[in-house]
């Protein structure tokens, strides 16, 4: 059997239904699952079979994803069924299961007085616990796992062997008494305490005293501070270098959670699942979480406590914590003790360590609704490295690199499309270190041998440098929105061809300009740029995506031709950059093309709508400015702007912006709220979105429509695109698995180099 049946308990359920059923043989977990050898009378071997695949008596997070079933000699010899030791020969292709949050079993233990592991922080059984950020290698084992140095005591190791017990070939089992331990330290490193119950009063009491404090979880360390604590949050931006971008937050209970943001029943159900992840709430109004938390934004990200540390400490009276990641802002996650003191010690007024070796750390996930469907924005913790699954194999061993924002990178082996956790932005020099410690990692654990090596076409990519210098591999480079149709295309288990609107900031083109907002004809085969927003100038490269005058004055420039002057535009460019010689400087670059580059990016539109509507000049991280004016749209406003279509022969068809932005302007100069405008704006891209599937099903005969990119974690903007596209009787696919920003390109390069692997590698 293969799927997700290793350290989930799935090889104690197979035991106890073969007893049941008084059948005599082995199971075992071995490179490729776990492998079954069962004798019986026929009937009871035909139940054995039903029972293990139905449902009923496989563990809570076992997922079988194929069953081969052989037959054998009766073993004369065989009279008892057993466990046996792991068989790790061959090639790794079990699943490695992700880490999974507390179950309810294991917290009503941990609040047991009378129980053995009554205020352990680290209890776990076979249906919860750390998995992935502990394996070393696979098969998932105790010796191939961080917990390896932690002999286990008598009680435990009864448990371990006992098969009625819950914790039966658990592998991270532990106590108090032969388990990791926590110990409290000030930020040069001296203990304060080292008592659990002590640890646990004292982390609270400077918690709500306004301290900030560096607690080591499950994949790595957060920094924690009282939520509600204005002065402490502010802090916290200050030391941590995190001055706009929100923070996420923990409590304890949905109950908790509904005091500050609105929980529907399908987000309660995400929240309380047992991946745990952060999901976005929308705010309730008069919230008491300190504004800094989240300003320019309309939602929380929530994540509900998911190790026992976190349940101990929230017992304190503990109401809302922010719980961001442990590192200096844009730097990779810190998991080491030594590392957390060195790099954090001018954060944390104090650090909660524990003694259990983090192997990989793992962001927590991200996610969001989607036409009333969850999606991520961040795939990591609980999710990673289960495998997206293909319908075929690939024929060779693959690596994806990626992209250099939001990264990620995927191996592809046979049906399995193995994808690696949020790794980051690779033009930070720590990250990009840790980007390939992690490819060699994961490479490793699951022994792949790349034959194939694909990558971005963008030759400036830190990720497409380094998959070029990969040796003894063919190269295929991907141009950037094909990989992100193809994205949604293999999620779907499609091979196309789909109408596929793409659009983003940033992906490089086939023609060297700068694309970003495509419709495609595409499959995991080829692509054909059907049709794209019309062309504009931006002066200074990456800075561009930064700075909003550039995008401003480029689109004004577009909108108003020779009629354009910087002196009439002085009311609004005074507002959007106050250095007064800066809009002289990038006019003149515009108008010269002193570095400039074509582009058809949608994510600057947005950056400029934003400024203009005096909502921001920057982009301090990844969309603030678009977040911003999403934040803003009124709702039930049906109105848009007038576009134009070009359709110049044997050219893709175009849109254009230029007449959106003259009534935007006019509509800001007579006083128009800002909120209307958006929605106006938001409208008015969900026309042209449409208007491309409406064309280019009359011409191709298309119906299926895939939308990927960044600019669709806008909420307001998907929502009303996929309602739209519905009402015209189109059949629309989205991201699910993955983020549809570049975290799925690495997913989208992986699938389309499957499908073009030779034959003959």
């Amino acid at each position: 059997m293969t799927g997700r049946v290793q350290g989930v308990g799935f090889r104690p359920a197979v035991y106890k239904i073969a007893r049941s059923l008084n059948l005599s043989g082995i199971v075992y977990n071995d490179t490729k699952g776990v492998t079954v050898e069962s004798q019986g009378e026929a009937e009871n071997i035909s139940e054995f079979l039903t029972r293990l695949q139905s449902g009923a008596d496989k563990p809570p997070l076992a997922e079988i994803t194929s069953c081969e079933v052989v037959d054998i000699p009766v073993i004369e010899s065989e009279t008892e069924f057993v466990i046996e030791m792991s068989d790790a020969n061959g090639t790794p292709l079990s699943q490695v299961t992700a880490d999974i949050a507390t179950c309810r079993d294991c917290l009503s233990e941990m609040a047991d007085k009378e129980d053995f592991r009554y205020g352990y922080p680290f209890i776990n059984c076979t249906n919860c616990g750390p998995r992935y950020s502990i394996v070393k290698t696979i098969p998932y084992d105790r010796p191939n796992t961080t917990m390896s140095v932690f002999k286990m005591c008598d009680k435990c190791a009864a448990q371990y062997k006992d098969v009625r017990d819950r914790r039966f070939h658990a592998q991270p089992v532990a106590c108090s008494a032969c388990g990791p331990q926590i110990l409290l330290m000030d930020n040069t490193g001296k203990s304060i305490s080292t008592q659990t119950e002590r640890v646990i009063a004292e982390t609270a009491k400077l918690l709500m005293a306004g301290k900030i404090i560096a607690i080591k979880g499950i994949g790595g360390f957060h920094l924690a501070v009282d939520a509600l604590n204005s002065q402490a949050v502010q802090l916290l931006r200050r030391r941590k270098k995190r001055d706009h971008k929100p923070f996420a937050l923990m409590a304890a209970s949905i109950e908790r959670i509904k005091e500050y943001a609105l929980v529907d029943r399908a987000a309660g159900q995400i929240l309380s699942s047992p991946q745990s992840p952060i999901v976005l709430l929308p705010k309730k109004p008069d919230s008491q979480i300190a504004p800094s938390v989240a300003e320019g934004v309309s939602t929380y990200g929530f994540m509900l406590c998911y190790a026992p540390l976190h349940y101990l400490l929230f017992a304190q009276n503990i109401k809302v914590l922010v719980m961001t990641s442990g590192n200096i802002s844009d730097e990779p996650l810190i998991c080491k003790n030594d590392k957390a003191l060195e790099r954090l010690g001018d954060v944390a007024d104090a650090f909660l360590m524990h003694d259990r070796e983090i192997y990989r750390q793992v962001d927590d996930s991200i996610l969001h609704f989607v036409d009333e469907q969850p999606a991520f924005l961040r795939r990591a913790r609980g999710y990673v490295p289960t495998p997206i699954l293909m319908e075929k194999s690939c024929r060779a061993d693959i690596f994806a690199a990626g992209a250099d924002l939001k990264n990620t990178f995927c191996f592809a082996r046979q049906n399995q499309l193995i994808c690696s956790e949020h790794i980051g932005d690779l033009e930070d020099a720590e990250v990009y270190h840790h980007y390939i410690d992690s490819v060699e990692h994961l490479r490793g654990l699951f022994e792949v041998e790349p034959k194939i090596v694909v990558c971005d076409l963008h030759p400036g990519y830190v990720s497409t440098r380094y998959a070029l210098s990969m040796p003894d591999a063919d190269i295929i480079q991907v141009q950037h929105h094909w990989a992100h149709i193809a994205s949604v295309l293999v999620e779907h288990g499609l091979e196309g061809p789909v109408i596929g609107l793409s659009a983003d900031g940033t992906g490089y083109g086939t023609d060297g300009a700068i694309w970003g907002c495509e419709c495609l004809i595409a499959s995991l085969e080829k692509f054909e740029r059907f049709g794209h927003l019309s062309y504009y100038s931006l002066a200074g490269g990456d800075k561009a995506s930064k700075e909003a005058i550039r995008p401003v004055l480029s689109l004004l420039m577009k909108a108003y031709g020779s009629k354009f002057t910087l002196e009439k535009f002085d009311w609004l460019l005074e507002r959007i950059e106050p250095d007064k010689g800066r809009p002289e400087t990038i006019f003149e670059q515009l108008e010269k093309g002193i570095n400039c580059v074509e582009t058809s990016s949608l994510g600057r539109v947005f950056d400029a709508v934003a400024a203009i509507l005096g909502l921001g000049n920057y982009n301090h991280f990844d969309a603030q400015l678009p977040m911003a004016l999403e934040a803003v749209a009124a709702p039930n406003i049906d109105d848009y702007y007038q576009i134009e279509s070009f359709s110049p022969p044997g050219e893709p068809h175009r849109f254009g912006i230029a007449k959106t932005f003259r009534q935007l302007i006019s509509d800001v100069q007579t006083g128009i709220d800002a909120g209307v405008i958006s929605a106006k704006f938001h409208n008015t891209i969900s026309e042209i979105l449409r208007g491309f599937a409406v064309i280019c099903r009359s011409e191709t005969k298309l119906n299926t429509v895939a939308m990927s990119g960044g600019v669709f974690c806008n909420r307001y903007l998907i929502n009303r695109i996929v309602n739209l596209l519905k009402q015209d009787g189109f059949s629309v696919l989205l991201n699910r698995n993955v983020p549809s920003n570049d975290g799925g390109i690495a997913l989208g390069q992986a699938s389309i180099a499957a499908k073009l692997t030779p034959h003959d590698l």
